[in-house]
């Protein structure tokens, strides 16, 4: 599922990385769809993107809290709602504030959280293999087999649930290029960025479900991945028993590091791209406002985490597996926004991609396929999410899954008319024709036109 799902993802990164080489605009999604399919294609694919954020939010922030309190040794707590809300909360909350803060401050904390996790999840699965094959792993062990990487045998079913979920594992390289403007050569890091991170995703990925795999078996009880008390977590279960008690405590620390620094990577994008929608004039001014100090889309961002912060509560009263049905149905949403992005490389191309063959396949050809790949995940996920025995919750003869995912996609439909009632020049056409990129790089100053 991970091969077969980073597939589409690396074609729609480098849909993003030629995109961004000819419009650099932290609205990303937004920007490019508006200019190549009009503004109601844009507006719903930033829409998309925030969506996702918000989704992604309430739930990094649950795990944060979990593993925080269990890496503490204080499981009783990680179980009462009030305890792990408040503690969830209140990550959403520091994150929220270093991304306020600046985007200096932002990269060096994601540099230490990134490292840390990569370290440990690489010693981890690298000891994990070599006493499978010393034969030190114990008997519940097995060895890897190719007949692993194989998707024969998988329903189209089975296939479209699998690659949906890694397309939600996968999301989140794309961040760098909310904030080409303020990266040094902003003409090539932020693509080149997208592309890197993508394969070391996949590599990462590869190695650490091999490993496991490995290493706990397909036994029902122990370890073993077919016991059902361990099917919420597969991860920190193999921590004691590859390298002792300390490492069960790193890999509790791990988890909750990840879930922090995916709440810091997502609410940074998301506000950059409400700041592009508020500059061309698709949503409210206020959301362009840059703090005078940090230089920072300010409000855009402190909007962010307080709308997370509602979501999360909201589900969670109304209950836990409502929460975890939304991160089931996030899977469209980012499939959605990536779809859109996808096709409009190809559109926005359209008259050079003749020109030579590098356009041809890198500006056309592939990305098309990228967005077709994006699309078909959507509608087989779609299809099948709908039955009300998918997921934890239902609403009448509807899956809660459903629900959640296709119905805040399809609340942006009336948020976007609201908006084009009152902004009718965006939504006319009128504010997207200039190329001047919201934040000029390296300086994080505003163009004069736009502080004026």
């Amino acid at each position: 599922m991970f091969i077969l799902a980073f597939i589409p993802m690396l074609l729609v990164a480098i849909a993003y990385r030629d995109l961004n080489r000819a419009a650099p605009d932290c609205g990303t999604t937004f920007t490019w769809g508006t200019k190549a399919f009009g503004p109601i294609v844009g507006w719903l694919g930033g829409w998309g993107l925030a969506v996702s954020a918000i989704i992604v939010l309430a739930n990094v922030a649950e795990i944060a809290a979990i593993y925080t309190l269990r890496f503490f040794g204080l499981d009783d707590l990680a179980e009462n709602p009030v305890i792990k809300v408040s503690l969830g909360i209140v990550f959403i909350a520091i994150m929220t504030y270093i991304s306020y803060r600046g985007i200096v401050i932002s990269e060096r904390v994601q540099a230490v959280l990134v490292s840390f996790q990569f370290i440990v999840l690489v010693v981890m699965s690298v000891i994990a293999l070599v006493r499978v094959y010393s034969g030190s792993a114990g008997p519940q062990a097995v060895h890897p087999e190719l007949s692993w990487f194989s998707p024969f045998g998988l329903s189209a079913q089975e296939l479209a649930a699998g690659v949906i979920l890694c397309i939600f594992i996968y999301r989140g390289w794309d961040s760098c290029l909310a904030v080409t403007e303020e990266t040094k050569d902003a003409d090539k890091t932020p693509g080149r960025a997208a592309l890197i991170s993508t394969v070391i995703l996949l590599f990462t990925y590869l190695i650490v479900a091999v490993a496991i795999q490995a290493f706990a078996g397909f036994a029902d009880t122990g370890i073993g991945l077919a016991n059902e008390e361990n099917s919420d977590d597969v991860l920190t279960i193999v921590g004691e028993p590859v390298l002792g008690v300390v490492m069960a405590y790193v890999l509790l620390l791990t988890v909750a590091v990840s879930a922090a620094s995916s709440t810091q990577t997502t609410i940074l994008p998301t506000a950059r791209g409400a700041l592009a929608m508020a500059v061309y004039g698709a949503i409210p001014k206020r959301f362009a406002n840059i703090h005078h100090r940090y230089r920072t889309p300010s409000f855009a961002t402190l909007v962010m985490g307080i709308t997370s912060i509602g979501f999360y509560v909201v589900l969670t009263v109304i209950s836990a597996n409502a929460l975890a049905d939304s991160i089931a149905s996030l899977g469209l949403a980012v499939a959605f926004y990536y779809g859109i992005t996808a096709f409009s490389c190809v559109w926005y191309f359209r008259r050079t991609l003749f020109t030579s063959a590098r356009h041809f396949f890198m500006r056309g050809l592939l990305p098309l396929l990228g967005g077709i790949g994006m699309a078909a995940a959507f509608h087989e996920s779609a299809k099948d999410m709908i039955d009300p025995d998918y997921g934890f919750t239902s609403f009448g003869p509807i899956g809660g899954v459903f629900v959640i995912g296709v119905g805040m996609l399809a609340l942006g439909v009336p948020l976007m008319i609201a908006c084009a009632v009152r902004l009718r020049a965006f939504f006319r056409g009128e504010t997207l024709n200039e190329d001047t990129p919201i934040l000029v790089p390296e300086t994080g100053e505003l163009p004069a036109a736009l502080s004026e």
